[in-house]
């Protein structure tokens, strides 16, 4: 079967192929009737329009110049990228939400927020994976810390507490430290672990560290918690430091004891704290801590334990209806522990055991724990709103480095949402339509530098009210 040739386009249209593709200019047909289109592929936009409000906070409060100079990257080809580019095409990479390398290439046209940060051009991924290789991971580390630190070093002489967790983050490739470890979302799955420690109620975070998957124990969060400590002024110290059961270990404990630190940690149901459990189940003296929760004071010095520690027993009666069971096979996260006080009345218990060196009362120390639930729900913001789910290479020192770098840049975005909002905490997938997404075009016009505003929000009134106001508050602070 011959096959017939194909049709030759009319002079008219094979002239318009041979043009730039950006040139040639498009008639479509929809339903509100024909439309042409042309591309305009020099015009200077941007999708983050309302970003310049950014950078002046980040110019007024000295933040973005200081950490430019003092990055540890140099490069030696003439033809090189400046460290102004590589680092702050990154930063825009990491504010715009993304968690993959690959993915700066959809912000390497924005030829507006590039150059009021300063740089000539925004990097390849190449480019910026190469870059973070080239910085020397100990020289990385001190300049990474040194400017979380300047985030959060006003408040600290104001009370504060400090939340410790660590969170899991799945790996798929062969990436070094991406070993099999307690992972709950993807079992067998290779991970990595994230160690943080972070500054509660504010949502700052202090410090992350980078581990393989299978370290993903206190006991190897501890010794940054220590070194994170001994970094800052004793007057400047935590009133007391929060885990989960975890970190209710002897050596832990023992260590904040010695060095004067304070905690609050839940504990693990060992068969001693069982025992205390059903001591004081039928004992008096509970106090309530709401309609559903009550407490009561004990010690307990479980076998390897240097001395006996202070605990909090709180308990919440179960329905009646409802039979507690433990299913075989099935680790659940709080268990349920019945006692019968009359063949036919069965009251059943759900019990949670906290250790404490603190001497406040039983309510207090309750309320404190139970504000530790938003510590979680700041952990699984920066893991799956911002880039702590990404950013993977095959070198641990680059995924150590980005995960610091993920944490400053969110540190500077809480700040300046809170300037805006000052009574609650607005998370990413909110405040990034709110206060970042905007069609931005620059214009110039003699000497005069003009960014139009085109937002898509329902609340674009109330958006352009609250950035003049913060505009007005920065220019005063300048």
């Amino acid at each position: 079967m011959v096959r017939p040739p194909k049709p030759t386009p009319p002079k008219g249209e094979l002239s318009e192929m041979k043009k730039d593709p950006l040139s040639v200019k498009l008639e479509v047909d929809s339903f509100d009737g024909k439309i042409h289109v042309e591309w305009e592929p020099e015009a200077s936009v941007t999708p983050m329009g309302q970003l310049p409000f950014f950078i002046q906070f980040l110019k007024t409060g000295h933040r973005f110049e200081p950490w430019i100079n003092d990055c540890p990257l140099t490069y030696k080809s003439p033809n090189a990228p400046q460290k102004v580019d590589v680092i702050g095409s990154l930063m825009l990479s990491i504010l715009s939400g993304h968690k993959r390398y690959a993915h700066i290439g959809t912000i390497i046209g924005d030829k507006v927020n590039a150059q009021l940060l300063g740089m000539k051009k925004i990097v390849s991924d190449d480019s910026a994976r190469r870059g973070l290789k080239k910085i020397d991971e100990d020289e990385g580390v001190e300049w990474m810390q040194k400017h979380l630190h300047l985030c959060f070093d006003p408040l600290l002489t104001i009370p504060w507490i400090m939340d410790v967790d660590v969170t899991v983050k799945t790996i798929y490739g062969h990436q070094e430290g991406a070993v099999n470890g307690y992972n709950p979302h993807k079992k067998g799955r290779p991970s990595h672990t994230y160690h943080s420690y972070m500054m509660a109620n504010l949502k700052l975070i202090l410090e992350v560290e980078v581990r393989p998957g299978n370290q993903s124990q206190s006991k190897y969060s501890l010794p940054g918690l220590m070194e994170l400590l001994n970094r800052l002024p004793k007057r400047c110290w935590p009133e007391f430091v929060r885990g989960d059961c975890d970190w209710g270990s002897d050596r832990v404990m023992s260590e904040l004891e010695d060095s004067g630190c304070h905690y609050l940690f839940k504990m693990k149901k060992h068969d001693n704290v069982k025992k205390a459990i059903g001591n004081e189940h039928c004992s008096g003296g509970w106090v309530k801590y709401d309609n559903h929760w009550e407490g009561k004071e004990s010690v307990i010095k479980l076998s390897g334990w240097k001395k006996e520690r202070r605990i909090i027993i709180v308990r919440r009666r179960r329905p009646e209806n409802e039979i507690p069971m433990l299913e075989k096979g099935i680790k659940e996260r709080q268990q349920t522990l019945a006692l019968i006080e009359e063949p036919e009345n069965i009251k059943a218990y759900e019990y949670s055991v906290l250790v404490t060196s603190l001497d406040n009362d039983i309510v207090s120390i309750i309320n404190h724990y139970r504000n530790r639930a938003d510590c979680e729900n700041n952990f699984d913001e920066i893991k799956n709103q911002w880039g702590w789910g990404g950013y993977v290479t095959k070198d641990m020192a680059r995924c150590r480095m980005l995960a610091r770098m993920v944490a400053l840049v969110y540190n500077w975005w809480t700040l300046y949402v809170r300037l805006s909002n000052p009574d609650s905490h607005k998370e990413s997938i909110t405040s990034r339509p709110l206060l970042m997404s905007s069609i931005g075009k620059l214009t110039h016009s003699g000497n005069q530098k003009k960014i139009k505003l085109t937002s898509q929000h329902r609340w674009m009134y109330k958006i352009a009210k609250l950035q003049s106001e913060l505009c007005d508050f920065l220019a005063l602070q300048g």
